[in-house]
């Protein structure tokens, strides 16, 4: 993501057309006042009517010159300031796309909704509307003073000194403001995030019968957001006032000692009257004072936001010149690969090679490093020790492109888009995938019976997460998804575990049908891997026990022990 200036300066062009407008809007309002100080003076008071129909010609050609100059001033900004937002907002979010997993695991997704969309939007209106109210806010007093003072430099010091009393008020206010809005972007993430997870985790919550405790959460930090809030419309309400009470007085004040200077002989009527216009001149812009230091500050506070962000990078990255493979075959090798996370071991010593077509089954307990094998495959992360070899070539010398494309995963927590279940499934291959291919990919994963007897079948579009299908459906139309992107490696973490029996015997049928694909099957089922050409068995990040189905029942351990749990009698272990 790049430098704020950098977007603005991107846009000069709309920016310089702009500002043309304002400053022809803002003459014309210098002007206005002028032509009524002649009408007064030399048609009304000296009786040169003649000249009457002209200069009222003047203050329509005023007006309607200000109105065509404001339409072009505001829409010009407008579009600016949105062209300004939509890119931020797309470069952040690709900034976070590109970040590594290890980020995620730090900040919450409601958070990071909060940057993407809140923050951006306040910093949208700093470069468009806002930003266009400051410049004609400072522009437009500049003028008016330096008119006023034409007329007249003693009546200038009261409004000039009016100025000034603003500004510093909007100062100290906006100083005021800027820890307060910080806080509220910080809780307005915290808001967001406790409702996106109870929304997305409303089955577990009911499930619980956790909605009072839920509910209690939420309405603390919502009361903690109305507190904030509160704060911040008590300095508000605070200095609001004094603008208002400023700008009402000022034109009173200069009628009043106007008056005075026109009865002492050093002021004409007509000069009167363009100076107490003038003054009304002055009076919106001290109103706009307090809600544009209000906007400005916000803008301040959403901007650090997103520094914060935008100076976090990957620490993975991928390689100047990175190795391009003709084509994978799909075998994978870990060669004495370690693995720590926050000074915490999960990985140790861990070697083992999976040829081409070839399966390799991975068991252990929870918590044992299965995923995070899969992890170090995708390359989410490196390993503190030892290499991931893909057909020979360490992983960190190829493209994530052709690293991550070449796997397919099916993970235990099941996400689907909320979408059709054939856009669900042809997610790896969108643009080039038939509907055969997604009808076949249905049919392997055994999910096509349920999907045919849906009303809009392959069309119906299914929630976030799959709301409305069933653990197995999910799981079903994960595997298709996988299987659909033809990948050369196919990985399934714990990927059958909501299927029955009779569903995962059909799928582990289909499996042993692809002898091009290399598989990587991660379950607590030993029916999922005991047809696998080798079996490691993890256990406090190592392996503990490898071999075959029938080696490692012969070996009497942890695989031995754990085929006892879920079968009892081991007099059938080699029967299937």
């Amino acid at each position: 993501m790049k430098k704020l200036y950098t977007y603005v300066l991107k846009q000069w062009p709309f920016y310089l057309f702009a500002l043309a407008c304002m400053f022809i809007a803002i003459g014309l309002d210098m002007l206005y006042p002028q032509v009524t100080k002649i009408i007064i003076n030399e048609v009304l008071v000296s009786g040169d009517m003649d000249r009457l129909a002209g200069l009222l010609g003047i203050i329509l050609l005023c007006g309607v010159g200000r109105c065509v100059c404001g339409y072009f001033k505001e829409i010009t900004f407008d579009r600016t300031g949105s062209t300004i937002g939509t890119e931020m907002r797309k470069d952040l979010f690709g900034h976070i796309q590109g970040l590594s997993l290890d980020f995620f695991d730090k900040n919450n997704t409601g958070e990071l909704m909060a940057r993407v969309k809140d923050d951006i939007d306040r910093i949208w209106g700093v470069v468009g509307y806002v930003g266009m109210l400051v410049i004609e806010v400072v522009v437009h007093v500049s003028s008016v003073l330096y008119c006023m003072f034409n007329l007249n430099w003693r009546l200038t010091f009261l409004p000039l000194v009016c100025m000034i009393a603003c500004g510093v008020m909007a100062v100290i206010m906006e100083r005021k403001l800027d820890k307060v809005y910080e806080d509220i972007s910080e809780e307005n993430a915290m808001l967001t995030t406790i409702a996106e997870e109870n929304l997305s985790g409303v089955r577990t919550v009911k499930a619980f019968a956790r909605e009072n405790f839920e509910i209690k959460k939420f309405l603390d930090h919502n009361n903690r957001y109305y507190e904030l809030n509160m704060k911040q419309s008590k300095v508000w309400v605070k200095y609001f006032p004094f603008f208002q009470f400023i700008s009402a007085m000022l034109p009173v004040a200069t009628t009043i000692l106007g008056g005075f200077e026109v009865l002492n002989g050093k002021m004409d009527i007509g000069s009167l009257f363009a100076y107490v216009e003038y003054s009304r001149n002055c009076t919106w812009p001290m109103q706009m004072v307090g809600w544009l230091t209000n906007d400005v500050s916000s803008a301040i506070a959403s901007k650090k936001k997103l520094d914060k962000i935008v100076k976090e990078t990957a620490h993975l990255t991928e390689p100047a010149n990175p190795v391009i493979l003709d084509e994978i075959r799909g075998e994978v090798a870990f060669e004495n690969v370690s693995f720590s996370m926050d000074d915490k071991e999960i990985l140790k010593d861990i070697s083992f090679v999976v040829p081409e077509g070839k399966t390799l089954g991975i068991m252990g307990a929870t918590g044992s490093g299965k995923s995070t094998i899969i992890n170090l495959l995708q390359r989410f992360y490196d390993p503190s020790e030892g290499a991931v070899a893909l057909d020979g070539v360490d992983v960190k010398e190829l493209s994530f492109k052709q690293v991550r494309g070449s796997n397919a995963v099916v993970l235990q927590d099941v996400f689907l888009f909320s979408d059709t279940i054939a856009e669900n499934i042809k997610m790896g291959q969108k643009d080039t995938m038939t509907q055969e291919e997604i009808e076949a990919a249905a049919a392997f994963a055994q999910a096509s019976d349920f999907i045919e007897e849906m009303e809009e079948k392959y069309e119906t579009v299914i929630g976030e997460r799959g709301v409305g299908l069933s653990g197995g459906q999910k799981q079903r139309i994960s595997i298709a998804r996988a299987v659909a992107k033809h990948a050369p490696i196919l990985v399934m973490d714990d990927a059958t575990s909501a299927l029955d029996m009779e569903t995962e015997r059909e799928i582990q049928k289909e499996l042993e049908q692809l002898n091009d694909t290399t598989k990587i099957i991660i379950a607590h089922r030993i029916s999922a891997v005991r047809h696998a050409d080798e079996i490691i068995y993890l256990k406090d990040g190592q392996i503990a026990e490898r071999g075959t189905h029938e080696q490692l029942l012969e070996k009497k351990g942890l695989y031995y022990e754990t085929y006892k749990v879920q079968y009892g009698d081991i007099s059938s272990a080699i029967a299937v």
